[in-house]
C-alpha cells in the first residue's frame, strides 16, 4: 500500500466517527425527506405541544445592533444579520472582482451539513420547493446567486473540520490538482465571490487548531478577493461554546460578516437540536408556516439566505 493511501484510510476511519449521523433521503420527486424521527413535522398545529413561532419580518429578537459598536459585546448579543458591513469587506470584494471572480457566485466550506440537499439546495430547485412567505424580497437574491444553491462545493463533505479542508488528502483527485486542498480547489473552480465558512461541530477533538486553521482558512480566501462569513453553530459539543467564541471574535478581529446563527435557536424548542444534541431539527423551507418554523432548518436556510442578501446589497451598491 502506498503511503497517501494509508492515510486517506487512516482519515476516513477518524472522519466517520465524527461525521453527521443519519441525514435525509430524497423522495421519487426530488424532496428532501428526514431520516431521524425527531425530524418528523407535524402538519396539524393542534397535536404540538410547544408553543408555535409565529414567522414575523425580523428572524429573531433584537435585530437592531449593528457590528461595529458590537465589538465590546458578548458574541451571544451579536445580531443574527450584521447591520453593518464593513468597508474592510467591501475592499475584499472589490478587490475579488479586479480578479475576476464570479458576483453570481458564492460557494461554502463544510461539512455534511453544508451540501446542497441540507443548505440552500431547494432555492435552485425552483418554488415549489420553498415558500418565501414574509420574506418575498429574498426572491432577487435567489436570482442573483441560481447556480450556486444546489450545487456542493468542492470543500464540503461529511466529517469534515478545519484540518481537512486545508489538507491536500482530502482534495478531489479526479477533479483537483495534486498540490490543492479542497478549499484552494474549490476557489480555482468556481471562483467565487462570498463564501460560508460553517465548520466547527467536527473540531471538537481538533480545538488546538482551530483557531489557527479558521486564520488560514480565512487568509486564503481574502488574498483571492473573497468575502467571508463566518457563522456560529447551534450545538456545544465541545463544551463552554468555545468554538463559537473563537469565531465571533476572529469576526470582529478580521472585520468580516458574522451570522449569529446560534442566537436564532436560542427560541427554538430545545434550541432547534435533536435528541443527539448535534444535528439541526428538520422541515421543509416553508416560511409561511408556522409548525415548520419550530425547527431548526427553516431557520438556517432563511437567515442564510438574509446575511448573504445583505452582504450582496452592500458590496453591491459600493462598486457602482
Amino acid at each position: 500500500m502506498n503511503l497517501r493511501f494509508i492515510l486517506l484510510l487512516t482519515m476516513g476511519i477518524t472522519l466517520s466517527l465524527t461525521a453527521c449521523g443519519q441525514r435525509s433521503a430524497k423522495t421519487a420527486d426530488g424532496m428532501v425527506e428526514p431520516t431521524n424521527s425527531d425530524a418528523t413535522i407535524t402538519q396539524d398545529a393542534e397535536t404540538e405541544k410547544t408553543p408555535v413561532i409565529i414567522v414575523t419580518s425580523q428572524p429573531t429578537p433584537k435585530q437592531g445592533i449593528s457590528n461595529e459598536p458590537a465589538k465590546g459585546l458578548d458574541w451571544k448579543d451579536l445580531p443574527v444579520i450584521p447591520e453593518f458591513i464593513s468597508e474592510r469587506t467591501i475592499d475584499i470584494y472589490r478587490n475579488g472582482q479586479k480578479l475576476n471572480n464570479n458576483k453570481n457566485a458564492f460557494s461554502v466550506v463544510g461539512d455534511c451539513d453544508s451540501t446542497s440537499s441540507w443548505f440552500l439546495g431547494d432555492f435552485d430547485k425552483g418554488s415549489e420547493y420553498y415558500s418565501l412567505g414574509p420574506y418575498s424580497d429574498l426572491e432577487e437574491v435567489i436570482k442573483t446567486f441560481k447556480g450556486s444553491f444546489d450545487r456542493d462545493s468542492l470543500a464540503v463533505r461529511k466529517g469534515f473540520n478545519t484540518s481537512s479542508v486545508l489538507s491536500t488528502l482530502w482534495a478531489d483527485p479526479k477533479i483537483c490538482q495534486s498540490n490543492e486542498s479542497p478549499l484552494d480547489c474549490e476557489i480555482r473552480i468556481f471562483h467565487p465571490s462570498i463564501v460560508f465558512i460553517l465548520l466547527g461541530s467536527n473540531d471538537e477533538f481538533n480545538l488546538d487548531k482551530y483557531e489557527n486553521n479558521m486564520r488560514e482558512i480565512l487568509n486564503r480566501l481574502i488574498d483571492q478577493g473573497i468575502v467571508p462569513i463566518l457563522a456560529t453553530k447551534a450545538d456545544n459539543v465541545e463544551g463552554g461554546n468555545l468554538i463559537n467564541a473563537i469565531t465571533a471574535r476572529l469576526a470582529m478581529e478580521y472585520d468580516i460578516p458574522l451570522w449569529n446563527f446560534w442566537r436564532v435557536v436560542q427560541d427554538l424548542p430545545d434550541h432547534g437540536l435533536q435528541q443527539d444534541e448535534t444535528h439541526l431539527t428538520w422541515a421543509h423551507n416553508y416560511f409561511d408556516d408556522p409548525v415548520a418554523m419550530e425547527k431548526a432548518w427553516p431557520w438556517r436556510n432563511l437567515t442564510a439566505l438574509q446575511v448573504l442578501d445583505k452582504v450582496l446589497k452592500t458590496v453591491t451598491a459600493s462598486v457602482h
